[in-house]
């Protein structure tokens, strides 16, 4: 558990109070996760005894979070964020790490004042996030929740690499040397995309990352990759993936 100096604070959302028992320890503020899921809305919690971990369901994806350590699971991939920690019954949690996965952008407003929440608006416009579960799902379906994030993460990177378009759907279907993404040439871009896919693009659009600065990948079952292997640097293989810089 975390010691030190504790600072009480409230939370508001829309101006109306959500927390009164959020904790701030060194410069970071902790909230009860009951609190930050009903800010949510759609949040159900289960509480598990012998391994001292609370679950959360939601809409779209689940938590897990331990108490005894730094990092929670979102689906079956690993999200580091600060402690979280048992006090009075209720699991506390990173405020802006975990309020940033459900959803809020979290602002400090000064030491007299709540922590103001808010919704977070679309980080893109529905046309790009239309092609970013499509290629996603077109290109990792079959593998877990982390293999997908790391092909999400391998587009946004992408969008913010000068050496590439500026935006996701350009991204997706860029052509300079060839077709880039091959559910493009082989038309499975267009299938509708699983629930799974849907899922990743969220939690990418959040800020949740997998495969570092990835910008290339490929799947040796189906391809020699031989202009990556002796071009780019290797970065981390996961499931049927290899990841390059």
């Amino acid at each position: 558990m975390l010691t030190g100096r504790v600072q009480a604070a409230e939370v508001e959302l829309e101006g109306e109070i959500v927390s009164s028992r959020t904790e701030i320890r060194d410069g970071t503020a902790y909230i009860p996760l009951r609190e930050l899921s009903e800010a949510a809305g759609g949040w159900t919690l289960f509480w598990d005894e012998e391994a001292e971990a609370a679950s959360a369901e939601g809409e779209h994806f689940s938590l897990y979070v331990p108490t005894d350590g730094s990092a929670l699971l979102v689906e079956d991939a690993v999200y580091t964020v600060g402690d979280a920690y048992l006090k009075g019954g209720s699991v506390y949690v990173p405020l802006r790490e975990v309020g940033r996965l459900l959803g809020f952008d979290v602002r400090w407003q000064g030491p007299e004042r709540p922590i103001a929440l808010s919704r977070r608006p679309a980080a893109v416009s529905e046309e790009d996030f239309y092609w970013l579960c499509r290629i996603i799902s077109a290109e990792s379906q079959g593998e877990p929740l982390l293999g997908q994030l790391a092909v999400g993460t391998v587009v946004l990177n992408r969008v913010a690499c000068p050496d590439f378009p500026s935006t996701i759907t350009d991204v997706i279907f860029d052509e300079a040397g060839g077709i880039q993404f091959e559910p493009v040439a082989n038309g499975a871009v267009y299938w509708e995309p699983t629930a799974r896919s849907v899922l990743a693009a969220q939690l990418v659009l959040s800020g949740v990352r997998a495969a570092g600065e990835s910008l290339f990948f490929y799947a040796p079952a189906l391809s020699e990759g031989i202009w990556i292997n002796e071009n780019r640097e290797h970065y981390i293989t996961i499931g049927c993936h290899k990841f390059y810089l």
